[in-house]
C-alpha cells in the first residue's frame, strides 16, 4: 500500500494527464454528491448523474492503467 501511494504521488508530480484525470475524478465525485443529496431526481438530473458516473469511472480506469504501466516500468528498471 505504501509503495502504491508512493507511485501515485510520483505520477501526480510528473504526469500532467494523471493530475488532470485526478482533478476531473474529484470534480465529478463532488457533482455526484450534490445530485445524490436530492431525495428525487428529475429525468434530466438522472441522465446527468449517469453521465457523471460513467465519466468518473472512465477517469479512474485510465488512472489505474497509468499506475499499472508505471509499476511495470519500475519493475523492469530494477
Amino acid at each position: 500500500m505504501v509503495e502504491e501511494t508512493q507511485m501515485i504521488n510520483q505520477l501526480r508530480e510528473t504526469n500532467r494527464l494523471f493530475r488532470s484525470l485526478e482533478k476531473k475524478h474529484h470534480a465529478l465525485e463532488a457533482s455526484l454528491h450534490d445530485l445524490n443529496r436530492h431525495k428525487t431526481l428529475s429525468a434530466q438530473e438522472e441522465l446527468q448523474r449517469k453521465r457523471y458516473q460513467k465519466e468518473k469511472l472512465a477517469a479512474k480506469d485510465t488512472m489505474t492503467q497509468m499506475l499499472r504501466r508505471y509499476e511495470a516500468t519500475r519493475k523492469t528498471d530494477l
